[in-house]
């Protein structure tokens, strides 16, 4: 293990081998760790189509003149990684698209008919780290999730806003993650409004001021010294937490500097009023497992979880145990789920159920002499319960169900 690991997720994924560090805070995504990633990719993008979001995939290389456009060339923070091509032009590796997203808009939208719409992406940022720590939560190189809207009106963007808002809700609650959604500092992205949402744990590098009457949060980057609930007047409670993603109003911070503009009803000339909304996909990775795991390993959620079951055959070179073990394994397969099989041989049963605690899997079914003397497989459907032994029609049969 690297002597600098800190955070609970980065050693349980590198002790996993869900990634490999190649340097600070730039990983690769091995087999386990990609099956996971593809997986929270799933769940985001059923919410960004179910809101209207068209899908698109722009460049990480961004052209210099237009960030100057914005002023962030020299400004942005963290600075931006920069590259030169052998012309000598030069281009940011984005850590964000407000700049592209706003040119490729300015150039298709004319008139308040073309609005409302958004586009999303699932794409790779760099972001240049000062001190690149805790694994996938603060990265250099990282996968991530953002949406953009258009709005012709402010009671467009509310309302949109509100339903991103519910949607990001789910996607937490279908990770398996409680959060706090907390008024934040807008930082280097700007605009005038903007939410975090966050999920309490101790290992968190933020602090959260939270209303215990009411449900006023607030990141205290942004409310700073702030005792008293400005809503209900109740002392705050101040908790570490750890960010899971962050959502902004723009305004017309992009589209004034850049002339994005429309025609309104009016035929007057108007800025459109734009939003941005990010998630970033390893990080919650990371998030997950902080909030699930135990003394041995990972206790990924269902719906996350690199595989639906794990099967182990103890003892597989007897056909004993190898016949009905990879007869199981097709009956689940056919039932649509993913396994992962460990039949090997020159492997102890103590060190199969150590990486098996380690990987994380709920669903876990055990095949051997004692458990076939006994009727059926030992199966258990989640961490910590009790093994049960089943025959292969009753777990079938419950997996229906």
């Amino acid at each position: 293990m690297p002597q600098d690991i800190e955070s609970i997720s980065h050693r349980l994924l590198v002790k996993g081998d869900y990634i490999d560090q190649i340097g600070a805070g730039i990983y690769a995504m091995l087999p386990l760790g990609l099956k996971v990633l593809r997986r929270v990719e799933c769940i985001i993008r059923k919410e960004m189509d179910a809101l209207g979001g068209q899908e698109i995939l722009m460049n990480v290389l961004q052209p210099k003149a237009l960030w100057e456009e914005t002023g962030r060339w020299a400004n942005y923070t963290p600075p931006l990684f920069t590259v030169k091509d052998q012309h000598g032009r030069v281009f940011a590796l984005g850590p964000t698209h407000e700049e592209q997203v706003t040119d490729l808009v300015r150039r298709r939208v004319k008139s308040y008919r073309d609005l409302p719409f958004s586009v999303y992406q699932i794409q790779t940022k760099f972001r240049n780290e000062v001190r690149a720590t805790g694994g996938l939560l603060r990265g250099r190189e990282f996968l991530m999730k953002d949406l953009y809207s258009f709005h012709a009106s402010e009671e467009d963007f509310q309302n949109f806003y509100g339903q991103v808002r519910e949607a990001y809700s789910r996607i937490f609650k279908n990770c398996g993650l409680e959060v706090r959604v907390v008024e934040a500092d807008t930082g280097s992205i700007g605009g005038t409004m903007s939410h975090e949402f966050m999920f309490l744990a101790t290992t968190g590098e933020d602090i959260v001021a939270c209303c215990s009457k009411c449900e006023y949060a607030a990141n205290t980057e942004l409310v700073g010294d702030l005792k008293i609930c400005p809503k209900c007047k109740t002392a705050l409670k101040m908790e570490k937490a750890i960010e899971g993603s962050h959502i902004f109003r723009l305004g017309d911070k992009y589209s004034k500097v850049m002339a994005a503009n429309f025609v309104n009803e009016k035929s007057q000339s108007r800025p459109i009023i734009m939003g941005c909304y990010g998630i970033g996909v390893g990080r919650l990775m990371a998030v997950i497992i902080e909030a699930h795991h135990h003394e041995r390993g990972i206790n990924w959620p269902a719906a996350v979880a690199p595989f639906d079951a794990h099967v182990v055959a103890l003892t597989p070179e007897n056909q004993a145990i190898a016949g009905p073990a990879e007869q199981l394994v097709a009956d689940l397969e056919r039932r649509g789920l993913e396994v992962l099989y460990d039949d090997r041989a020159e492997v102890s049963a103590g060190i199969k159920f150590v990486e098996a605690d380690l990987i994380g899997v709920a669903l876990r079914i055990v095949i051997s002499e004692k458990s076939l003397a006994q009727g059926g497989f030992e199966v258990r459907f989640e961490h910590g319960q009790k093994p049960t032994i089943l025959k292969g029609a009753e777990l079938l049969e419950g997996l229906v169900h």
